[in-house]
This record gives C-alpha cells, sequence and structure tokens, in this order.
C-alpha cells in the first residue's frame, strides 16, 4: 500500500524513531513500515494510513510515543479476558489512532483523531507520560498487570515495548496484555514472542467475510486470522471478541462459518460475542438483539467451541464460566465483576469437580 496523506506538518519535538521499517526501493526518499498488514510505503513528509507514524527525511517516526490518554485502573474482564487472571485489576492505557477505520467505532474520537484533525500533530498536542512513569503508576495503584487498549497498541508499539522494559524493572511479577484488532504483522509479533513481551492477547474478528472487513474496517480478514493461528501457537494466552452488528456479521450462516474455523484452530479458545450499539458512522444501526447474540452462542457450542460468552447485555448466566465436561460453575460473572472464583480455592486450572483440564490463566 502507498499512502500519501499531506494532512501532517513535522516537527522534532515528540518524534521517537520507529522500529520495523526499511528503506523502500521508491519513491526516492519514502520507507516501507511493516508494524502492520498495511506494509504502508510512505513517501517522504507524509503519513501512513495509521495517521500515526510519519516519514521524517527518510526516517519513520512515531507520533504517537508518550501520547497516553485514558489511563484507568479496570478489571482484567473489561477488556474482555475471561480466562486469563480472572478478578485482576490492570492499569489500562490508550494513544491517539489506529491502523483500522472501523464505522461503529466505540472509541472513535481517540482512534481517529490524527486522521479527522486538520494536522494530523494536532491529536498529539498534550504532555507526554513516559513508560517509566506509566511503570510507577501501575506499583502505586497496586495493579496486577498493565493493558493496552482503548485504541490499537499495533500503532503505539514502542510505546508499549518500552512500557513494558520499564515495568519489568521495578515489578517484573505484573502481566502486560494487548487488546487488539490483530492487524499486527508477522514481523511484530516476530518481535513479541522473541521479547516475551506480552502474557495475553484479546484479537477482534469482525467479520468472516473479506468484502465486508474492508467495507467497514479498511483492512482485510486474512491477516486477522493469520495473527490468531500465531498466537494461538505461541505461548501467549488468546482470546477471541466478535461484535454481532445487525445486518452486517448478524448472517447466521457466517457466523457458523467463523465458527466453524475457529474451532478448527482449537475448540478450547474462548470466544466472546459483544452486543453492538450505534456509533459514529454507524450510528444509523439499531442494537443488536438479545435474541441474535443467544443464538450466535448456540452456534458457536453446536461446532464445539468449549467457552463461549455474551457481552454488553443483562443476561444472567452468559457471562459464567462452566466446565465443558460436567457443566460445573467455576467463574460466576456479573458485568465487569466475578462474583465466585473455583480456581483461586484450588490454585490448579482444572475442574474441582471433575478435574478436566481447562484453558485458564490464573
Amino acid at each position: 500500500m502507498i499512502w500519501v496523506s499531506n494532512r501532517f506538518m513535522p516537527r522534532e519535538k515528540g518524534l521517537k524513531e520507529a522500529m520495523l521499517y526499511e528503506k523502500a526501493a521508491k519513491p526516492p526518499g519514502a520507507v516501507k513500515c511493516s508494524l502492520c498488514a498495511h506494509y504502508c510505503t510512505i513517501p517522504k513528509e507524509k503519513l501512513g494510513f495509521c495517521s500515526v507514524r510519519c516519514n521524517k527525511g527518510g526516517k519513520l517516526y512515531s507520533l504517537s510515543y508518550g501520547k497516553q490518554t485514558g489511563l484507568e485502573m479496570d478489571p482484567v474482564e473489561k477488556k474482555p479476558f475471561f480466562h486469563f487472571k480472572p478478578g485482576t485489576q490492570c492499569l489500562s492505557f490508550g494513544t491517539p489512532g489506529c491502523n483500522l477505520r472501523c464505522l461503529g467505532c466505540l472509541n472513535w474520537f481517540l482512534s481517529q483523531s490524527p486522521r479527522e484533525a486538520k494536522n494530523a500533530m494536532d491529536a498529539f498536542d498534550f504532555e507526554e507520560t513516559p513508560p517509566k512513569r506509566i511503570a510507577e503508576l501501575a506499583v502505586k495503584y497496586k495493579a496486577d498487570g498493565v493493558a493496552y487498549t482503548y485504541s490499537e497498541p499495533t500503532i503505539f508499539f514502542e510505546y508499549a515495548r518500552d512500557t513494558i522494559l520499564a515495568t519489568r524493572k521495578i515489578a517484573p511479577e505484573k502481566y502486560h496484555v494487548f487488546v487488539t484488532n490483530g492487524y499486527f504483522s508477522n514481523e511484530c509479533f516476530q518481535t513479541i514472542r522473541k521479547e516475551k513481551l506480552l502474557d495475553a492477547l484479546r484479537i477482534d474478528l469482525k467479520f468472516f467475510n473479506d468484502k465486508k472487513y474492508r467495507k467497514f474496517t479498511g483492512a482485510s480478514l486474512e491477516p486477522v486470522l493469520e495473527s490468531i493461528k500465531r498466537v494461538h501457537a505461541s505461548p501467549m494466552h488468546l482470546e477471541v471478541i466478535c461484535l454481532v452488528i445487525p445486518t452486517l456479521s448478524d448472517d447466521a450462516g457466517e457466523i457458523r462459518e467463523m465458527c466453524k474455523w475457529l474451532a478448527g484452530v482449537d475448540r478450547e479458545i474462548p470466544l466472546h460475542f459483544l452486543r453492538f450499539f450505534p456509533y459514529y458512522k454507524a450510528a444509523d444501526l439499531p442494537a443488536t438483539p438479545e435474541e441474535t447474540l443467544l443464538k450466535a452462542k448456540a452456534i458457536a457450542e453446536e461446532e464445539g467451541l468449549n467457552y463461549v460468552y455474551v457481552g454488553n447485555t443483562g443476561i444472567p448466566g452468559a457471562e459464567n464460566t462452566y466446565c465443558p465436561k460436567c457443566k460445573a460453575l467455576l467463574v460466576e460473572r456479573y458485568g465487569m465483576s466475578v462474583l465466585r472464583n473455583s480456581f483461586q480455592l484450588t490454585g490448579k486450572p482444572e475442574c474441582p469437580s471433575c478435574g478436566r483440564k481447562i484453558n485458564i490463566v490464573i
């Protein structure tokens, strides 16, 4: 992809040289970014598709380094992670920008702000928070871990990486998780794996139809499927979500096809169906009916997935974890609160009733 956005006035302050790029063969002075699956070729003094990485003088820089927003303490269930450290709290933050352009983005005011600003730099015109400071705050507020979330962590990878390394120096026991759209490159993933940066990733699988993926997000399906397979094959914990959007991703046939594919990767992967609410450029669509979500859950279970959840609703029991073998209640949840956690008593990732091994990190 060649991207030639002009909405950028370069400046020295606030720029951090990027990782994962190389000189491009043409045009002169261009660079090729290999951070995400867009693989943008970026001419001099231009921005990539994400509007966050810029070519200044033949070098690629990140505009989002140190520009955290939304620093909050969240339950890990909010991400949502249901099979990773249930009941724990994580310090969460994001930065402006995203490598997708989802029409119904909940956090569009953050994710799309560099793209929609007259000058992309305006979206980053606020005080920086160094990685060391985030590490110190994680310790101060007794967070169990750090979540890179709210916007897409791939596009602030250098900032996230330095935050992880800074946290390891003063609090190596804390975990680190990405809440991601899965549109990162293999080069990015191999760096994460080689340096053992992350403990878990939650990946969006927005559609199981490439045409819809391109129309709704500006991206494509196959790189996300590859990311799911790569993470599953790694030591890192994986969970997948699907936002069920009326008229777009609620087709029973496509849901079945997606679930069949995911079960083919591993039936133990937790899958979350989330209720859509109208936002941003998809504000004309209705909220997802609860019966549609329950039907999706039933389809997933018919296809053999062992841990299927329904979120953003008040449906009783829809977010509980049950043993796939004996159906014993293992983790009881209400919203983002854990009411009961059987694993706290046993300390083992197995059902206390029948002994079946459960895909959970405790």
